[in-house]
C-alpha cells in the first residue's frame, strides 16, 4: 500500500485537531506541530472541510476544528476525502477491472486487498489515534515481527 503525501499530512493533521479537542487551531500550529509545509497543509484541509470532516472559524480564534467527535471518524474517512477510493487499479475500481488468461484470478486479488484495507482503516478513528488506544486487532497485526519487514 503506498500513500500519498497529502493523504500522510491529512491524517497528521487530523490526529493533532483530535488531540486538541474543541479549541480551534490554526493550520501554523498545525503545520508547525507536524513539520509540514502550510499552504500544502491549508489545501488538504479545504479538501477535509468540502468532505464535512473538519470546519473552519474565522477570526483572530480562528483555526479548524474536527466537524464531529474524533471515535466517528475514521482513517479511511480522511483518505477518502483526500485522494478518493482506497483501493483501484490504473484509476478503476478494481470490481471494473477485467483481466482475461491467466491473469484473471488478479481482479480478485485486487478485490481482497481492498477489503482487507478497509478492515484496518474503517475501524481505526482519529481517536484511537490521537489517544494511542488502538484496537487490538491492530495492535496484534503490528506486533508481529514478520509486519515489519
Amino acid at each position: 500500500m503506498r500513500l500519498s503525501a497529502r493523504v500522510d499530512y491529512a491524517l497528521r493533521a487530523a490526529a493533532e485537531l483530535a488531540a486538541a479537542g474543541a479549541g480551534p487551531t490554526t493550520v501554523g500550529e498545525l503545520a508547525k506541530e507536524q513539520d509540514m509545509p502550510p499552504k500544502y497543509l491549508e489545501n488538504i484541509l479545504l479538501q477535509m472541510r468540502r468532505a464535512g470532516l473538519v470546519r473552519g472559524q474565522r477570526g483572530p480564534e480562528g483555526g479548524y476544528v474536527l466537524a464531529r467527535p474524533p471515535a466517528e471518524i475514521s482513517l479511511a474517512d480522511v483518505i477518502r476525502a483526500v485522494d478518493g477510493p482506497l483501493a483501484n487499479v490504473r484509476g478503476e475500481r478494481p470490481e471494473h477491472v477485467g483481466y482475461r488468461g491467466a491473469a484473471e484470478p488478479l481482479q480478485e486479488v485486487w478485490i481482497a486487498l481492498r477489503a482487507s484495507e478497509r478492515a484496518i482503516l474503517e475501524e481505526v478513528t482519529l481517536a484511537n489515534v490521537s489517544t494511542g488506544t488502538l484496537p487490538d486487532r491492530v495492535r496484534k497485526l503490528a506486533a508481529d515481527p514478520a509486519a515489519w519487514d
